[in-house]
């Protein structure tokens, strides 16, 4: 019984937010297609940084949670993942985006992104000898870079805030997969390449490391939705 563990983790995150995808005042599905194709896209970049720490050690999952199929050398419910979660997130954004005014001011979220940024490269030099937040907080912080000043994205604001609102749900799932009410965790971190910081049970880190995965899936979600409507 135990083995299904991820596996109805991955299927509870999303089944929800799956079935509201077909209300018709939401209507998600007819962007089933632009979500595939950009979650697909983000996830051969996450998965490869994902088989790399698991081969350097930085974290390992544990085989009492896992139905034991792998692919890469990692368990199929870790692909799984990368679908699950964006699935979630990006519906949230889609239904918080169409009933309410999150929109940010111009210089409001200019000042946040440059704060934001420096930050997270003022962290990744101090934690340089740590590979996971050094990794994490270069990427995010020049994820955001591009994001802002070359691809032009004027939502990161309106992103920002939908992610702290997903905040709870981000403490339950991850904090299932690092143990919280479990005898073991299902991902195991190498403590001496994290910070050692947690939220419960939850490599602070893993806050940043969801933050870009999901900005780049709404990136790439909003250009592919973009193609749709000029084919319309």
């Amino acid at each position: 019984m135990w083995q299904y563990t991820y596996l109805a983790i991955n299927f509870f995150t999303v089944i929800i937010c799956f079935l509201f995808s077909f209300h018709p005042k939401i209507q998600f599905h007819k962007h089933f297609k632009a979500f595939i194709l950009a979650s697909l896209l983000v996830a051969f970049f996450f998965i490869v940084w994902d088989v790399w720490f698991t081969k350097n050690g930085v974290w390992w999952f544990n085989d009492k949670y896992l139905i034991g199929s792998r692919l890469f050398g990692l368990p199929i419910e870790e692909l799984m993942f990368f679908i699950c979660i964006p699935f979630s997130c990006v519906f949230t954004y889609f239904c918080l985006d169409k009933f309410f005014k999150l929109n940010w001011k111009g210089q409001t979220e200019r000042i946040f992104v440059i704060t934001l940024i420096t930050v997270l490269l003022c962290l990744s030099v101090y934690f340089e000898h740590k590979i996971y937040p050094f990794v994490t907080f270069l990427t995010t912080a020049t994820s955001l870079f591009v994001l802002y000043f070359i691809l032009k994205v004027r939502w990161i604001g309106k992103a920002s805030l939908i992610y702290l609102i997903l905040m709870p749900g981000f403490l339950t799932v991850n904090g299932i997969l690092t143990g919280t009410g479990l005898d073991s965790p299902i991902v195991n971190y190498n403590p001496a390449k994290i910070i050692g910081l947690r939220i419960f049970t939850i490599p602070v880190e893993d806050t940043i490391y969801g933050y870009e995965m999901i900005l780049w899936n709404l990136f790439f979600f909003k250009k592919f939705t973009t193609n749709e409507k000029i084919k319309i």
